[in-house]
């Protein structure tokens, strides 16, 4: 578990987003960083990840820190266990899966922020720390077809 460092003028505690899945966990928002940058925390079950999209605003990065995460960008595949970094300019087409049997876990940067927002908007909010994943439904997706536009994000999802 990701925790913030004591030096940390944060007061507000992390909030964490079920999102088509997964758990994004917000260490840092753009409206802590004057929308400079968001840094997520990610985790990943099996068989979790987002679809295909675009960003048109923001350079993303995915750190692994534990299990591994396929990354596919720009028609190349990539698996990336503890350790890989990923960075994806914008414009990228791309994707990541768990195809494993274990949760995967991940930082992620935003440059600038933005995503976050995004998240939040379409998302489920958890309140309880304990709170795992909400699967995702047909309401949630269509939330993430709705909002994704607004935050200059592609969906390529099938049709």
């Amino acid at each position: 578990m990701i925790q913030r460092p004591v030096h940390s003028s944060l007061s507000a505690p992390p909030r964490r987003i079920s999102a088509v899945g997964d758990i994004y966990t917000v260490l840092v928002s753009g409206d802590e960083t004057e929308g400079k940058y968001a840094l997520l925390h990610a985790i990943v079950p099996p068989g979790g990840g987002p679809p295909p999209h675009v960003h048109s605003r923001e350079e993303e990065g995915f750190y692994v820190l534990s299990g591994e995460v396929t990354v596919t960008a720009n028609g190349t595949v990539t698996k990336a266990g503890p350790g890989a970094f990923i960075n994806l300019p914008v414009g990228s087409v791309h994707s990541f899966k768990n195809m494993t049997t274990r949760p995967a876990e991940m930082l992620i940067t935003v440059v600038p922020s933005g995503f976050e927002k995004f998240l939040e908007e379409f998302g489920t909010v958890l309140t309880d720390p304990a709170s795992g994943p909400v699967p995702p439904s047909d309401a949630e997706i269509a939330r993430l077809l709705a909002a994704a536009p607004k935050y200059g994000i592609e969906m390529r999802v099938p049709h």
